[in-house]
Formats: structure tokens, C-alpha cells, sequence
């Protein structure tokens, strides 16, 4: 058990050295777009959370199912959140209506 264990950590901390390799070396440009198709694959997760909260048979399994649920969406929604604001960097501006401005002075 110890070395299961062993061998899940050791992957778990080779897969945040080489995501956090991949992700500085992509360009600013293409940030919206990996930030799409990481929301896609969140979608996925929280299907598949539900799924799993779905066959729960235990009180444990599903206090578990429903915090993977939670955060899953939570995931989700903070990923379209931030994409929507990364779109509005591209979006052009539009200038306002411009307003007339008196000196207030009599004639």
C-alpha cells in the first residue's frame, strides 16, 4: 500500500512539474483558447462527478461525491468567468456619446 501510494505521489507531482513547464511556455495570445478547452474538459469532470455521486452507497461516498460536485462546478463556472473577462481585453472600444459641456457663462 505504502508504495502505491509512493508511485500515485510521484505522478501526481510529475504532472504539476510538466503543466506548470507547458503552461508558461504558451504564448499570451493562445491563453483564451487553452482557457476554453480547459473548461470543456472541467465539464467532462463534473459529469463524471455526478455520475459517481450517483451509485454513492455509502454516508462517506457521498459527502465526497457532492464536494467533488461542488468544486467541479465551482471549476467550471470560475473558468468561463475568467475567460469571459480575458474576451473583453480583445473586444474593440466604443466610444461613448459625447456630452456637451456649457461654461455657464450669460451672454
Amino acid at each position: 500500500m505504502v508504495n502505491a501510494l509512493l508511485q500515485y505521489a510521484t505522478v501526481l507531482m510529475l504532472a504539476i512539474f510538466v503543466g506548470i513547464e507547458i503552461i508558461a511556455k504558451v504564448p499570451s495570445i493562445l491563453h483564451t483558447p487553452l482557457m476554453s478547452g480547459s473548461n470543456a474538459i472541467h465539464g467532462v469532470i463534473l459529469v463524471g462527478s455526478m455520475l459517481i455521486l450517483g451509485g454513492a452507497n455509502s454516508n462517506l461516498q457521498e459527502v465526497l461525491g457532492f464536494l467533488a460536485v461542488i468544486l467541479a462546478t465551482m471549476n467550471v463556472v470560475g473558468g468561463f468567468v475568467v475567460t469571459d473577462r480575458m474576451l473583453e481585453m480583445f473586444k474593440p472600444k466604443t466610444p461613448g456619446p459625447k456630452s456637451s459641456k456649457s461654461d455657464g457663462a450669460a451672454s
